[in-house]
């Protein structure tokens, strides 16, 4: 199992703040590509044009990195700021 927690405009219109699945090995674009086969909404939640960023067990990535069972794993949309 992994934990996926969900921020920023994620959490409110995917209403929801964080879920554990199943995940026997993978990786991120791997996670990505099964969370968009759920529904068109989510495909168009997590789609490529929107810019977010993967944090696995708290470190943020930068490439596709390897899941493994017992990760945590957080979907960042972008911040803005002044």
């Amino acid at each position: 199992m992994i934990k996926i927690r969900y921020f920023g405009f994620l959490k409110e219109i995917l209403n929801l703040e964080e879920e554990q699945i199943e995940w026997p090995q993978g990786d991120s674009q791997a996670l990505l590509t099964y969370l968009r086969s759920r529904s068109d909404f989510w495909a168009e939640s997590l789609s490529e044009q929107n810019i977010f960023r993967l944090a696995i067990n708290q470190k943020i990535i930068y490439q596709t990195s390897p899941i493994s069972s017992g990760d945590e794993v957080a979907i960042l949309p972008p911040v803005t700021g002044g």
